[in-house]
């Protein structure tokens, strides 16, 4: 295992909405035996609400703080050792603060989904407020590959069978 995992047994998973990082990252940490968080639906426990309404109510820049908080909750404890593999929201870590916390915290790997697959997976997800408007949601998209690119390690994920995305992330040298 690599030096940088074993200080902070972390493995941050990023991407764009509908690439996988719920379903993989319980898969994955469930391989490794270590704890799964899910950010967005520890969000929604915590705030007893979906992510919607949070968009909806408060605006995104405040459900960006809250997302923080939660994000650093998770690193100080991983930071005493507890092994923890994180699905992150989409946006989490285009956020600079957020980008900058985790590069030294953990190991970051970028679930690379392409822009027809994610589509597919969250056309019919009225629970995803960034995924209401299709041009909108295509230039998100966009916006946030080169955000997304500066992950320690890049997965491309070309079918819906997560057992080949966790074979591939296996395989990378942070296991040796």
């Amino acid at each position: 295992m690599i030096l940088k995992l074993k200080r902070t047994p972390g493995i941050y998973l990023v991407g764009f909405m509908g690439s996988g990082k719920s379903t993989i990252g319980r898969l994955l940490a469930d391989r490794l035996g270590w704890q799964f968080a899910d950010l967005d639906e520890e969000i929604e426990a915590q705030q007893e609400t979906t992510i919607a309404e949070l968009f909806d109510k408060m605006g995104e820049s405040e459900f960006r703080r809250i997302e923080s908080a939660a994000l650093l909750k998770h690193v100080r404890t991983i930071e005493r050792g507890k092994p923890t593999v994180i699905a992150l929201g989409g946006g989490t870590f285009v956020q600079t603060g957020n980008f900058d916390l985790l590069e030294n915290h953990g190991v970051t790997i970028w679930l690379d989904c392409p822009l027809e697959t994610v589509r597919r997976r969250v056309e019919q997800a009225s629970h995803r407020p960034l995924a209401r408007d299709r041009q909108r949601f295509e230039e998100l998209f966009r916006g946030r590959q080169a955000a997304y690119s500066k992950a320690d390690y890049r997965i491309r994920i070309d079918c819906d069978d997560p057992s080949v995305a966790i074979e591939e992330i296996l395989k990378l040298p942070l296991f040796e």
